[in-house]
């Protein structure tokens, strides 16, 4: 069933149009080789607001995301060749970075197959910083503004490759089943002899 993408705010998708045609634009240092290698074919395609997932260890109430900016697949003739990321700032959204790499890949691969499933999703991503892990969130509620939500029991979580290590990359998981095994991970064991 087809995802239902909401579209990125104008401002930033016309910040990463203005990086892409700025004179170092793609040819400037910081921008990944092979993305710089494809400079001036490429253009925004696909667009996901991009969530952080804060308290996942905090143990009053559930989780919550905040919005922390807009990422755009960039494609050319031959596929996607990498992502910009647009961020919102106090003076409103602004381009922040070019990227390529592992991530850029999976998330393609995983938008490809969340197409397949039989119910409609809202998709994001959202970032687990202390396991340095990205997911496809495919969101239950398709008529969600992307600022507002967390993760609701019957969201579906799709880790990225590279996923940390015990966690299956692609593999679908319902919130109410991942989101504890990621709780574990981070909440140290108790030292030997501490009591419990």
């Amino acid at each position: 069933m087809p995802l239902r993408v909401q579209p990125a705010p104008a401002p930033a998708l016309r910040s990463v149009h203005a990086a892409l045609g700025s004179p170092a634009g793609l040819r400037g240092d910081a921008t990944p080789p092979g993305l710089r290698a494809r400079a001036g074919s490429v253009r925004p395609d696909l667009s996901l607001p991009l969530h952080v997932l804060d308290g996942i260890t905090a143990s009053a109430g559930p989780p919550r995301t905040r919005l922390t900016g807009w990422r755009f697949l960039l494609r050319d003739a031959h596929g996607v060749a990498g992502a910009a990321d647009a961020m919102l700032t106090a003076d409103g959204w602004t381009f922040s970075h070019f990227c390529e790499g592992p991530f850029v890949a999976s998330a393609e691969t995983a938008l490809r197959r969340a197409e397949t499933l039989p119910v409609a999703y809202r998709p994001r991503l959202l970032s687990v910083p202390e396991l340095y892990m990205l997911t496809l969130w495919l969101h239950t509620d398709t008529e969600a503004d992307a600022a507002d939500g967390s993760p609701a029991p019957a969201d579906l979580l799709v880790p990225l490759a590279p996923a940390p290590p015990g966690i299956a990359a692609h593999r679908p998981h319902r919130v109410d089943g991942l989101l504890p095994l990621l709780t574990r991970r981070l909440v140290p064991p108790p030292l030997l002899g501490t009591p419990v």
